[in-house]
């Protein structure tokens, strides 16, 4: 699964090596080894900047500190946090201008103090990514209209930083979390050539409770206790575990088998259809309301001719659209020819709570008061026909044909391919479900299932039909659209807007919520509630289900989660060994 980019990492460091907190170093190190199972796909970077799959973030976390720390207890950004680098910040009077006071006892692993110059490192690489040069996830916090997002950053000395915003938006201080701290000094001075650097898949220097150990293609990756790692930044006073390790394994069933039979001793969002047997064995388990969720996408413009939203100067591009899916009618009829319910039951032990629109139902912003576009084949058809796909022989086994259609040629047959990642039994069975009711009203469907890393590159790209993939909503959580829904996210091979969905009222209603004075919950919740009214009449998704969320642990002392924070106090436990 392709997550969302607004991660918060583990991990943290001291900045002169003289001033290290003491360590216990007859207690740290022989708390065992943490190991966790990896779903099908290798990690695709151990690069800060460059990260944005569950794999490598879980990883990343693990190595990196973050440059603003998480109140887990309280689900808010928050200075002095453990692992952090954001001592304590001011907001200047007209909301637009923060400064970013650092910590000045923390080093990376090579000793090197962790300074501005990190963080001013990270921000250049945005604004490569915010110009198409290199893939840089978070390179959506800057507008290409400069009428939104973060307009600079700059830094007055090493301990200083300063992001100023084009608006005061209530996003702020999430977006400045995206701007994540990099060793500079081990990094290519060209940041356009990060894509390339042998640091993505072999870090050399790193600062977090672990530090990398080895990277085994298809099997593992193996990160090590760091002993240089502070005390003031653990539970214990030292990190307690000798490692971790990120099992590759081929699917969920494996992985629930591995973890009963004690092979892993942690598991996030287990197999649904095993759940209960996880909850019937010894594990220790903890359930909350999920921030996961999957969803259909659909490529709004050509396939054949990707473009961005906007040229080198602001001015939007005509994108085409696709043959298929450029009509809102067609998405529309989609939408209603899909049994959700029936999938969430079928796909997911009814594990999984459905959605309306672009929001997951945990959010504080999601509008109760939205219904469900209603499954109906019969209107679905009509809807088709409406479209110009016509069922010309009266078959439904066979595609129906474009006649009159909005953007395909006559005679053009209704086939699309969808994909999907290999190896996530959830996602598989709900592509073959979406294959057969679609087949109920003359659409033939192309399911296909490959590798995750190569479908993040088709992705990309915008050179697809349809995806079946999802989202981990950011945390703290954040309803805010800007990554996923507006042109300034849609940039060919960085973007995450890859569907190409741009709607006027919708991005200025986005830009509202993120610049309301006060920032008044209640307030924002309103306009986020036009949004997805909007999100589901246009369809850019096809949105399905937010998955209940689950951990659970084998053995493991201290294990104590909290929602959408499984390790943030993993150097404190201790992994006994059956």
């Amino acid at each position: 699964m392709k997550i969302f980019r607004k991660f918060l990492m583990i991990g943290t460091a001291v900045a002169l090596l003289g001033a290290f907190a003491p360590i216990a170093a007859q207690e740290g190190g022989q708390g065992g080894i943490i190991i966790e199972g990896n779903l099908s796909a290798d990690v695709a970077t151990m690069n800060p900047i460059m990260s944005s799959d569950t794999a490598s973030q879980r990883v990343i976390g693990f190595m990196f500190p973050s440059f603003i720390g998480a109140d887990p207890a309280a689900a808010v950004l928050a200075p002095a946090q453990p692992n952090s680098l954001a001592e304590s910040w001011e907001i200047s009077e007209d909301g637009l201008t923060y400064t970013f006071t650092l910590r000045q006892d923390m080093t990376w692993s090579d000793g090197t103090p962790i300074t501005s110059a990190d963080i001013l490192y990270s921000w250049e690489a945005i604004k490569a990514g915010a110009e198409g040069l290199i893939d840089v996830p978070g390179s959506y916090i800057i507008d290409p209209t400069g009428a939104t997002g973060v307009l600079d950053v700059q830094a007055p000395d090493d301990y200083t930083v300063v992001v100023t915003m084009a608006s005061p938006e209530c996003t702020s201080l999430s977006y400045a979390a995206s701007i994540v701290p990099a060793p500079s000094h081990v990094l290519p001075e060209d940041v356009t050539t990060l894509g390339d650097s042998e640091f993505n898949l072999a870090p050399s220097v790193t600062r977090g409770p672990f530090t990398f150990g080895e990277f085994r293609p298809g099997e593992q990756v193996s990160l090590v206790n760091d002993p240089t790692y502070p005390a003031v930044d653990t539970v214990l006073g030292y990190v307690a575990p000798e490692g971790f390790i990120y099992r590759t394994v081929p699917d969920q069933t494996v992985m629930v088998e591995q973890f009963l039979a004690g092979e892993l001793n942690v598991i996030d969002g287990p197999a649904v259809a095993r759940r209960q047997d996880i909850r019937n064995s010894s594990a220790t388990v903890y359930s909350y309301p999920g921030n996961a969720w999957d969803y259909l996408a659909m490529n709004l413009a050509d396939p054949n001719n990707p473009q961005n939203a906007f040229d080198e100067a602001g001015n939007p591009i005509d994108q085409g659209n696709h043959p298929i899916f450029g009509d809102v009618r067609v998405r529309q009829a989609i939408a209603r020819a899909i049994d959700i319910e029936s999938i969430i039951d079928a796909a997911v032990f009814n594990e999984g709570e459905r959605m309306t629109s672009f929001l997951i139902p945990a959010s504080w912003a999601y509008a109760d008061d939205l219904a469900p576009i209603p499954f109906d084949p019969e209107a679905a058809a009509a809807m088709l026909d409406e479209a110009g796909w016509v069922d010309a022989d009266n078959d439904p086994a066979t595609p129906r044909v474009a006649q009159g259609s909005m953007y395909a040629e006559d005679g053009a047959e209704f086939v699309f391919t969808l994909y999907t990642n290999e190896g996530n039994t959830r996602r598989e069975a709900i592509g073959t479900l979406i294959q057969d009711q679609l087949a109920q009203i003359g659409v033939r469907v192309d399911f296909q299932t490959i590798d995750f890393n190569t479908l993040l590159d088709i992705m990309d790209s915008q050179t697809f039909d349809t995806i079946i993939l999802g989202w981990r909503n950011g945390y703290p959580d954040d309803p805010d659209a800007t990554q996923l829904f507006t042109p300034a996210s849609d940039v060919i091979g960085s973007g995450s807007n890859f569907t190409s969905f741009n709607n006027e009222r919708f991005t200025e209603l986005n830009a509202q919520a993120k610049s309301l004075p006060g920032c008044d919950p209640a307030e924002r919740a309103a306009i986020y509630g036009e949004m997805q009214q909007i999100m589901q009449d246009e369809l850019p998704y096809i949105w399905l289900f937010a998955t209940n969320g689950m951990y659970a642990a084998n053995s493991i002392e201290g294990f104590d989660p909290y929602p959408s924070q499984l390790y943030w106090n993993a150097d404190a436990w201790s992994v006994s060994t059956p």
